[in-house]
């Protein structure tokens, strides 16, 4: 039976919360009821910080990355290796490695991975810009890091034909991680592993 709410403004609320991924109804309406537990100052500081957040947040010039500025943090940071670049597919696969403490090159995030099944193809990412980073810079190596997935292998096969007209080396991260799982999901020293465990692409 659908659920019967007392008020439209709640059923609103909760419709919209119910939108985001991995939040059903229920935990929508957990969510919003305990939204309306707090105080006016503390539900106003939560709807500016994202609010703030939808109008002021930046995609790094360089890698696509979340930032503050044009160019993240990562790519202006002096001590990073610049000739190495790791490919991922989304910012919180960047968040992932980073926690880590084993990775200190620089980042691409793809923005997704080809999937014909969703309507996703080579255009709607960002491999372009890839091959454009690796003509124009001193790159050295391509760390394919994408989930271990048929759309993630796919993926990884596509980069490596569009840059098999340059030198630059590519590896892929070791299979420490069980396949069909996202990456995002793996525990910091099977993830830190893989990447030290990298091993050359095979097409």
């Amino acid at each position: 039976m659908e659920q019967q709410y007392p008020s439209t403004l709640l059923e609103k609320a909760v419709s919209e919360f119910s939108k985001l991924p991995g939040i059903g109804r229920k935990t929508a309406l957990r969510l919003v009821l305990h939204l309306l537990r707090q105080s006016e100052e503390s539900v106003d500081g939560f709807t500016s910080a994202i609010g703030t957040l939808r109008h002021n947040v930046k995609y790094c010039k360089v890698c696509h990355n979340i930032s503050d500025t044009d160019i993240c943090p990562i790519c202006s940071d002096a001590h990073r290796d610049t000739r190495t670049i790791c490919v991922v597919e989304n910012i919180r696969d960047v968040m992932a490695i980073e926690n880590t403490q084993q990775y200190r090159g620089l980042y691409h995030v793809l923005g997704g991975i080809i999937s014909p099944m969703d309507g996703i193809g080579p255009g709607d990412i960002e491999i372009a810009s890839l091959v454009e980073r690796v003509e124009r810079d001193d790159i050295g190596e391509i760390i394919l890091a994408l989930s271990p997935t048929m759309e993630g292998d796919t993926t990884n096969f596509y980069i490596s034909r569009k840059l098999a007209h340059t030198n630059v080396n590519i590896s892929v991260i070791a299979r420490g991680i069980s396949i069909g799982d996202e990456l995002e999901y793996t525990d910091e020293v099977t993830l830190g592993r893989s990447i030290l465990n990298r091993i050359p692409f095979s097409k």
